[in-house]
């Protein structure tokens, strides 16, 4: 039976190697991105894992390929490289008012 779900578009900031590991295994799994991330996040939220242990086994060989080094371990000691990012054109200022003068 399909549940139906009202889904929103979002922008988040992943790791490099985190995503092209996530995007190859929605590949793999014939799954889009979001529906990848949709269950591993309700899995976890119940404490159950999310792959079998096949898929566990295509992930290793995933990470090896996109070199993912960093783990589950590291996670909450993950800060953002010194490269600096693309800077945005500033943002447009609105012309300024010109007073209208009256013809003399």
């Amino acid at each position: 039976m399909a549940i139906v779900v009202e889904r929103v578009q979002t922008g988040v900031r992943v790791e490099k190697h985190v995503l092209k590991v996530l995007k190859a295994l929605a590949e793999y799994l014939d799954l889009s991105l979001g529906d990848l991330l949709e269950g591993i996040a309700l899995h976890a939220f119940e404490g159950k894992p999310a792959f079998s242990a096949a898929t566990r086994g295509q992930i290793e060989r995933l990470r090896e390929v996109y070199g993912l080094t960093i783990t589950a371990g590291d996670s909450h000691l993950l800060v953002e490289s010194s490269v600096p990012r693309r800077q945005r054109p500033p943002a447009r200022q609105p012309a300024a008012r010109r007073s209208r003068q009256s013809p003399t």
